[in-house]
Formats: structure tokens, sequence, C-alpha cells
């Protein structure tokens, strides 16, 4: 358990971990209410997905590292306050330019919530607890994911689409106060300078890759060329620059860069999965949509449920050992995944994906926390923005996997290619484990 004084910090910080994922997962269920509401096409509102998942993927790295020059308490507030703000933007958006508007400043104020989160968290808990409260903090993103639709439907089909956002209102309101009070002011050892112009270039490439993606256009020579081009000044920037915005010297680290491609690949396989199975299961297996919501709902409260035990897990077996772990379930369950088509019986198919989402959810606390306790605590933030960048990234690998329209048992192949791969990405937290005995042996003598 967690010191009783660090209670009431992590309840403002989960809550408001709660509702990044709420937000991003709900509004998927109004698409379509919103679009008769305004009279458009589908290509004019998928722009409130699609501007929500640009600006988190863009704005996190730079949340966290602003969260190390300002301090990450001021950061965590001024992103719930933005979400409050635009969540009562998109209640009264008299049309549905406004209401993209207000979808992006929620955006905004999610990519300073999550960075700045796990930051405060890492200052105010012990590190014999970190991946304990990492645990806990994981339970909170998968369960709100997993909430989401359910909750969007109860409040649409009660409400109609407004009801989506004034939910978050008490909860914002709730969680700002409770930070407000009782949150740690962590100020920054040292200010530095924000490079405005790696800021640009990592915006451009990322803003690119995310409208190739998600619009299909893999065929514009344009948009690759902006993004080859952005993406080589950013990395020559920031090599040069004397305060980056991604430190690639963090790298160097084992168990930094094991942890980051471990939530890329571990990611990549769980949006896949909810991505490809409804599809699977209706076309293929002949579920109802009700029968295909209840087993993905069973994968994401597998998910939530392995977070919350990965913490414990991972004091019995060590972080990398956890992580390894959590990719041999994951591609167990893939190799069931095969089969899943020919299986008429709910209950079985259920099992199938509660082992599926018991592998994605086991190892993240552990990944979260070796990303975090591999770098200085003034760097914290930073790192954090790091790795829910790589987060975001994984999510943008599956999609291009299934724009690419491969047949279904192809796709579960390379997903499986995924988890053995995470297999060996897992070992970097071994090697940095040793180091750390070794030091530990060399300061004793």
């Amino acid at each position: 358990m967690l010191k009783k004084s660090n209670h009431i910090p992590l309840l403002a910080i989960l809550t408001g971990a709660f509702l990044v994922p709420l937000n991003s997962t709900m509004i998927t269920i109004g698409l379509s209410t919103i679009m008769d509401a305004f009279q458009t096409n589908v290509a004019n509102v998928s722009w409130i997905v699609t501007v929500y998942l640009i600006i988190m993927i863009v704005a996190q790295p730079i949340a966290g590292k602003l969260g190390d020059m300002y301090g990450t308490r001021k950061l965590f507030l001024l992103g719930l306050l933005l979400f409050l703000v635009a969540s009562l933007v998109c209640v009264y958006a008299p049309n549905l330019l406004v209401l993209i508007i207000g979808r992006g400043i929620q955006a905004l104020g999610g990519a300073l919530i999550t960075p700045n989160g796990t930051a405060i968290i890492r200052f105010i808990t012990p590190k014999s607890k970190l991946t304990k409260a990492f645990g806990v903090f994981g339970f909170a993103m998968s369960i709100g994911a997993a909430l989401g639709p359910l909750i969007g439907a109860m409040l649409i089909s009660g409400w109609g689409w407004h009801a989506t956002f004034w939910i978050n209102i008490p909860l914002a309101v709730l969680s700002f106060f409770i930070a407000y009070i009782f949150l740690p002011d962590i100020e920054p050892k040292s200010r530095t300078a924000l490079d405005i112009h790696g800021s640009l270039l990592l915006g451009t490439f990322l803003t690119v890759l995310v409208l190739i993606v998600t619009n299909g256009w893999y065929r514009n020579g344009w948009l690759w060329l902006i993004f080859i081009l952005s993406f080589f000044l950013f990395v020559y920037r920031e090599k040069r620059c004397s305060y980056p915005i991604i430190d690639f010297s963090l790298f160097k680290d084992s168990s930094f860069t094991s942890a980051n491609l471990s939530i890329l690949l571990n990611n990549a396989i769980m949006y896949c999965t909810i991505l490809i199975m409804p599809m699977m299961l209706e076309r293929d297996a002949g579920y109802s949509i009700g029968s295909i919501g209840l087993l993905l709902f069973v994968f994401s409260l597998a998910i939530s449920i392995a977070s919350w035990v990965g913490g414990y897990v991972e004091g019995k077996m060590g972080k990398g050992m956890t992580v390894r772990l959590s990719f041999a379930l994951i591609g167990l369950a893939l190799v069931l995944y095969v089969v899943l088509p020919s299986i008429n019986g709910i209950v079985f198919a259920g099992l199938i994906l509660f082992l599926g989402g018991i592998g994605s959810g086991l190892g993240v606390p552990s990944m979260q926390a070796a990303s975090l306790e591999s770098v200085a605590k003034e760097l914290t933030g930073v790192a954090s923005g790091i790795y829910s960048m790589f987060r975001y990234m994984g999510s943008i690998a599956a999609s291009v996997i299934i724009s690419l329209q491969i047949n279904y048992s192809v796709t579960v192949y390379i997903l499986l290619v995924c988890s053995i791969g995470g297999l060996f990405v897992s070992k970097g937290m071994f090697i940095h484990v040793k180091k750390e005995e070794k030091k530990a042996n060399t300061h004793i003598l």
C-alpha cells in the first residue's frame, strides 16, 4: 500500500488520469448523433477524434518539458483548468467548427495532465512503491477507456451528446480543488529555455504522420517529404540544442530505451486488438453487436485489473521479468486469436480476450516505472512526455496495420511478431538491473 499522506494527492491525479482516456473513447459513440445534429458528413465529424489525437501526441513531450521548467503542479492545474473550459465550450458549441476547437483545447489540457501527473507521482511516492502507484494510475486510465463507450451510450441515449461533455465538469472541478489544496509544490531546480524551433519541427512531423495514417494518405509524396525533412531536421536540432525537448542522451540508458519501446509494442498490440476484433467477431464469427460490446468490455476490464495487479507482481519478479511475462501472455493469447473466428461459445471467446487483456495490462506499471527511475528527478517531466508519446506512437502503428486491410490471420501473425519483439526488447531492463547491482556491490566494497 501507498503511504496515507500520498492518498489524497494521488486521488487528484487519478481523477485527471481517468478523464483523459474517458473522453478519448466516450465521444466515438456520439459521432453519428453529432453528425445528424450539425447535418454534416463523416469526413468532417471525424475531425473531432483526429484533432484530439494530433494534439495529444504532439503536445505531451512539450508539456513534460514545460513541467520540468515551471513546475509539474502548475502545469497539472493548468491542464485541468483547460479541460474544464474546453468541456464548457463543447457543451455550448453552436456549430461543428467550435466543437472541434473545443476538442482541441480539451486535448491540450489532457496533454498537460498526463505527463505532469506521472511526474508528480514519482516525486510523492517512495521508490519501493513506485510501480504499485503506477499500477493504480494505469488502472484509472484503462478503466476510463473501458467505461467510455458504456457511459457514452447511456448519456447519449438519456440526454443527448452534450451530456458526454457535461460529465467532465464536476470531475474536473473536484480534481482541480483537491490538486490545488493537496498537491505539493514541486519547483524545478533550474529554469531552462524552451526549444521553440524544436517544438515546431516536432509538431510538424508528428501532425503530418497522424494525418497520413488517419486519412490513409500513404501515396501523398508531398506529405511524406515534409515528414522526412521535418523529422531529420528535428533530430539534427535536438542533438545540438543545449536544452532539447527530447534528450536523445536518455536513450543511452538501456532501461529507458527498453521501457519506451515496450510500451510502443504493447500499445500497438492492444489498440490493434480493439480495432480488429469488432469487424472479425461480427463478420467471421457471427456475434451480435451486444455480444461484441460485452467481449471488448471483458478485454478492457482485464487490462484494468492487470494494471492494478502488475505493481504487486513486479515486487515479486522484478520489472524486466514482469514485462517479459506480459509479452509471453500476449503471445499466448494471439495464438488463440487465430482460432477465435471458429469458436461459437461466447464464454470461451471471453476467456481468450480476458487472457489478452491480462497480458496487455500486466507489464505497463513496470514499463512506466522503469522509464522514470532511469532518469534524474529534474528530467522526470521530459521522460514522462517521451513515454506518453511512445504510447501514442503504438496506437498510430496499430492504425497503420489496420488501414492496410490485411486479412485477419496475417494481422494476428504480425502482432505475434510484435509480442516476440517485446520479449527481446525487455532484455534492456535486465541489463539495467545488473548494472545497478554492480554499482551497489562496488559501493559496499
